[in-house]
């Protein structure tokens, strides 16, 4: 069993910052793959980015890739989501997950936090 729990979320103006974070309990952590995932009001669940194990390798969506940057601390059990050059459409509640498998589609990732609101003005 996982637990997490995202923070970092906020208010932020186009092309600003900022960091999420997602603090795991447990002391299996460093053998789950960590993604985020982003859901808009009216849309479906979307894959942001993915880490795995050891932290070597990611994958970003398309639509963030070279703004957003995952990252993991497996002595601190917390994976980060570093957000650049936000844009309106980047408007979302954002969730941490927990996977065995590396995948882009929700339905593989075991367990969720209960996401933190960001928010992108234009």
């Amino acid at each position: 069993q996982v637990q997490l729990v995202e923070s970092g979320g906020g208010l932020v103006q186009a092309g600003g910052s900022l960091r999420l974070s997602c603090a795991a309990s447990g002391r299996t952590f460093s053998t789950y793959i960590m993604g985020w995932f982003r859901q808009a009001p009216g849309k479906e669940r979307e894959f942001v980015a993915r880490i795995s194990l050891s932290g070597g390798t990611t994958v970003h969506a398309d639509s963030v890739k070279g703004r957003f940057t995952i990252s993991r601390d497996n002595a601190k059990n917390t994976v980060y989501l570093q957000m650049n050059s936000l844009k309106p459409e980047d408007t979302a509640v954002y969730y941490c997950a927990a996977s065995r498998v590396p995948a882009v589609v929700a339905g593989a990732y075991n367990y969720w936090g209960q996401g933190t609101q960001v928010t992108v003005s234009s």
